[in-house]
């Protein structure tokens, strides 16, 4: 198994899948993503013969990613705050 992350998905019909492991790209149609599928979601995945060939929603890391992007936005923001140049 490895891991895939949905990238984006165009046009509501299609799914694009990063595969960072292996440095692929999958599209596939939207409706044979796992339910709860969403932008963002990562999943483990079975490849064979250059396709998917199983794919599951891994929900555990997508929540764990999804709050490391949300610490690193909330640090950001925060130091933003009180910017050192003059408004005109």
């Amino acid at each position: 198994m490895i891991k895939g992350y949905l990238d984006r998905i165009e046009d509501n019909q299609f799914a694009v899948i990063l595969v960072e492991e292996i440095k692929k790209e999958f599209v596939i149609p939207v409706e044979d993503l796992p339910e709860g599928s969403k932008e963002n979601s990562y999943f483990e995945m079975s490849i064979e013969n250059d396709k998917i060939s199983s794919i599951k929603l891994d929900e555990q890391t997508t929540q764990t990613e999804q709050e490391k992007v949300d610490d690193l936005m909330t640090k950001l923001r925060s130091k933003s705050k009180g910017s050192k140049f003059k408004k005109n």
